[in-house]
């Protein structure tokens, strides 16, 4: 079974950091780009961060950009979401998903193009 572990997620305060992890198994993680969405309550899930095969790019949505970074470890099959300088409309679930591409085209941030996807894991932003 092709399976993504989000994990990671919990409360912090304004101005804090969490670390996401997201697990592969079943695959071969570094044959395909990898993207972190989100969705807030009552929204739809928006992109957030995806990264090539490589590791070598990166894309960002520009309400994280500088406080987020995307990274990967293919030899552990994990990928990373480190969110610094959190506030608290960052609160919502975070899901990774695998994209169609090893490469990011110019459909990354759509997430009808991503193919597997984890459970999600919620992180919350308050004092």
């Amino acid at each position: 079974d092709v399976q993504l572990q989000a994990s990671g997620g919990g409360l912090v305060q304004p101005g804090g950091s969490l670390r996401l992890s997201c697990a592969a198994s079943g695959f071969t993680l570094s044959s395909y780009a990898m993207g972190w969405f989100r969705q807030a309550p009552g929204k739809e899930r928006d992109f957030v961060a995806a990264i090539v095969w490589s590791g070598t790019v990166t894309r960002y949505t520009d309400s994280v950009r500088g406080r987020f970074a995307i990274s990967r470890d293919n030899t552990k099959n994990t990928v990373y979401l480190q969110m610094n300088s959190l506030k608290a409309e960052d609160t919502a679930v975070y899901y990774c998903a695998s994209y169609r591409h090893p490469y990011l085209d110019g459909a990354y941030d759509s997430e009808e193009f991503y193919t597997y996807w984890g459970q999600g894991t919620q992180v919350t932003v308050s004092s």
